[in-house]
């Protein structure tokens, strides 16, 4: 297996993906009686959607991207298919979870799952790898049998991961909250709250522990989330590490299979979910927000706006500068951050998976342990050594691939990078962004395919296709306008912030999705769901019952995010 054109960037001059799940917007299709407008097609937003669509809402989705599914959307080009941001979900092997409790009824059980291999995630410190197996006694013994001197703060860690995520429950909960009590409600919540929930990582781990490579290890999924040890919240780390210690799973027949298994759910209540479908302004009229306003400059009315377009961008690019100042953004914004810059490898190979030896046991290389020092050193001279690189392997987690796409295997590799290296072409139109953009992509190409190498040296000169995405094309597509694909920074800072929350101080106008909760496909779902509890009030309890009670009266609660 060859290719005629190996290891080269193919992506100048593409055009758009052939996956096109979603309605395409016109105005003379909307209609003028909708009980809900949500911004933004993302996991949070089609979850809030479907829920209310559910009980009885008439819901109308828009979503400006050309496929509906935010970051759980796939696209296909020259033969081969991809995610981007679907790299692996847990919680999905049961049907007991919570999470996979939402997911059935979003999609009233319409989304299959495909477990990985038993070692789900694989750390290259340096020399050193550690391989994290799913099961609770086996995820111990992975971290024991690399680190026997350690048993007893091994011990301790799983300990804490059990009790905050208890504690999540408590925290989720005070999101629903009513506005005015919601800082009462926040100091209520941290005196209830072991001081170590939202702590820094490195705080709580270091207080265990100080061996540096079992630190190391532990945080070996810090890209889950975009912040480094001694920079990221206990409660974030805690939920990633709890949440797949059963194993990652992926969805059957791609991660565009979750928009599209929920919108009909959607429709089902009369609603739609519409792509090309720009919204340029939030609508506010007697400081009550009232509708949005399209690109083509139609506008669309509703008594309920839900924005899942991030924070940053509902209230620094949709609201009017008026009720931005009087909801207090302007002093509270001080306190959030986007999270990390990254940049995407995409490539396709001839033969399949098996053939080529691809795992379904995901890659996650670093210099060493030192995750916090490398990432420094990176931002200080992107020439350096990538302070992580992570390689993920969809052709082979999907079973259902081959059918769509026979003979061929298909690789991701996605790794930090910095907005500033991309700025000087921001105005350019996506696809057309010059000869000296494309060169650098090269570069970037070149050093992480060589990463790919070094751990499947297999792969040298079979590659058939290859592009790369960079800060640029996530804020094209998706509309994070510093190439950031976990919303807000996940510091200890950020979790104290009682405002982020489904219900903002503009009446009329909610927030779905990650920011208001955590990162993550399943935490921005639970996001979604938040939301829809927040909207519905005492009504809210029935739809908890109908999702989470079984047919014994019970609620299987571990594991989950909530």
């Amino acid at each position: 297996m060859t290719t005629s054109t190996p290891e080269k960037n193919t992506s100048a001059g593409l055009k758009p993906s052939t996956i096109r799940i979603g309605r395409r917007y016109r105005a003379s299709r909307i209609d003028d009686d909708y009980d809900a407008i949500v911004i933004g097609s993302g996991i949070g937003g089609l979850t809030t959607a479907a829920c209310l669509s559910k009980a009885g809402k008439k819901v109308l989705v828009l979503e400006q991207h050309y496929t509906a599914g935010g970051f759980t959307h796939s696209y296909a080009r020259n033969g081969y298919e991809w995610d981007v941001g679907v790299h692996y979900i847990g919680d999905m092997g049961s049907p007991n979870t919570l999470a996979r409790k939402l997911f059935d009824y979003i999609t009233d059980g319409q989304l299959k799952w495909a477990p990985m291999d038993e070692t789900y995630d694989r750390f290259y410190l340096g020399d050193k790898i550690v391989n994290l197996k799913a099961g609770k006694e086996q995820f111990r013994a992975s971290l024991v049998e690399a680190f026997p001197e350690e048993e007893k703060a091994i011990d301790a860690y799983i300990r804490l991961l059990g009790k905050v995520s208890s504690g999540m429950q408590i925290y989720t909960m005070s999101k629903l909250a009513p506005t005015m009590t919601a800082p009462l409600v926040g100091k209520a919540v941290s005196l209830a709250l072991p001081r170590y929930f939202n702590q820094t990582t490195y705080e709580v781990l270091s207080g265990l522990t100080n061996n540096e490579a079992l630190i190391g290890a532990i945080t070996g999924q810090w890209g889950d989330c975009g912040v480094t040890p001694k920079q990221s919240s206990f409660l974030i780390h805690a939920l990633i590490a709890k949440h797949y210690v059963h194993g990652g799973y992926y969805p059957v027949g791609g991660a565009s299979e979750m928009a599209n298994t929920i919108i009909p759910v959607i429709q089902q209540g009369g609603g739609d979910v519409f792509t090309y479908a720009d919204v340029t302004n939030i609508l506010v009229e007697n400081g009550r927000a009232c509708g949005v306003r399209m690109a083509d400059g139609h506008e669309i009315r509703s008594e309920l706006i839900i924005s899942n377009a991030g924070v940053l961008n509902t209230f620094e690019t949709l609201l009017p500068e008026a009720a931005v100042r009087k909801s207090g953004y302007p002093r509270t914004r001080q306190t959030i951050q986007p999270s990390m810059s990254h940049i995407g490898l995409y490539i396709g190979f001839k033969g399949t998976a098996a053939e080529l030896g691809l795992p379904k046991t995901n890659f996650w290389i670093y210099p060493d342990e030192h995750h916090d020092r490398n990432v420094e050193r990176f931002l200080d001279n992107t020439d350096s050594e990538f302070p992580v690189v992570y390689i993920s392997f969809p052709s082979a987690k999907d079973p259902s691939y081959l059918n769509r796409y026979p003979d061929t295997a298909t690789v991701e590799i996605v790794a930090p990078t910095t907005y500033d290296m991309f700025a000087q072409w921001k105005d350019d139109t996506w696809g057309k962004r010059g000869e000296e953009y494309e060169q650098l992509k090269q570069v970037v190409t070149d050093r992480l395919l060589e990463k790919l190498y070094e751990k499947l040296p297999q792969l040298r000169g079979k590659v058939d296709y290859v592009e790369a995405s960079t800060p640029l094309s996530t804020d094209w597509f998706c509309r994070y306008s510093r190439g950031e694909i976990y919303g807000l920074d996940h510091t200890p800072e950020r979790f104290d912030q009682t405002w982020l929350r489904p219900k903002t101080r503009i009446p009329g106008l909610y927030l779905t999705g990650q920011d208001i909760l955590t990162c993550g496909v399943v935490g921005a779902m639970i996001g979604g769901l938040v939301t829809t509890l927040s909207i519905q009030g005492v009504k809210g309890a029935g739809l908890a019952k109908r999702i989470f009670v079984d047919k014994a009266g019970t609620t299987q609660a571990e594991p989950g995010l909530v």
